[in-house]
């Protein structure tokens, strides 16, 4: 996992979960998490983020 990654995860869970899935569920999933609750949305990032590629 990079850096920027990381910082992005923290500051802006959407921008890296799009940045790994494209825009899919588990963007709109984030974009909801760090709306409503902001911790939530930065855990989901982080999820999404160290999983291995999968095929959707």
């Amino acid at each position: 996992m990079s850096t920027l990654t990381i910082i992005l995860n923290v500051l802006a869970p959407p921008v890296s979960v799009f940045m790994k899935r494209g825009v899919h569920n588990d963007f709109a999933i984030s974009l909801l998490l760090t709306l409503f609750f902001f911790i939530p949305g930065i855990l989901h990032a982080f999820y999404i983020t160290t999983q291995k590629n999968r095929v959707l």
